[in-house]
């Protein structure tokens, strides 16, 4: 078993800046692939940045150019930096990893909410 905790979330200012953190523990097996998901009401979940076991980063177009996707591997922790945060990024926001099984494992998401 693999498990997820997200932290960092919280109430933001347009433009303003967040660090999520996702610290990983259990059964991991190596380095993962991880990524942050978000959900807003209503909507499907999506990707927002992945990050291979390599660190090639990937990410949504909405979020390229503002958000950072890092890891700290002997942490077994990825970050999310996020910047000049728009009102459209109000959402829950999860991590996630494959395991070496191809399980897809999700934390429990940390709320991140902008004022405008």
């Amino acid at each position: 078993q693999v498990q997820l905790v997200e932290s960092g979330g919280g109430l933001v200012q347009a433009g303003g800046s967040l660090r999520l953190s996702c610290a990983a523990s259990g059964s991991i097996f190596g380095i993962r692939p991880m990524g942050w998901y978000r959900q807003a009401p209503g909507n499907q979940r999506e990707l927002v940045a992945s990050i291979t076991s390599a660190g090639s980063t990937n990410y949504a177009d909405s979020v390229k150019g503002r958000f950072t996707i890092s890891r700290d591997n002997a942490k077994n922790t990825v970050y999310l930096q996020m910047n000049s945060l728009k009102p459209e990024d109000t959402a829950v926001y999860y991590c996630n990893l494959v395991s070496a099984y191809g399980i897809s494992y999700w934390g429990k998401g940390t709320l991140v909410t902008l004022s405008s």
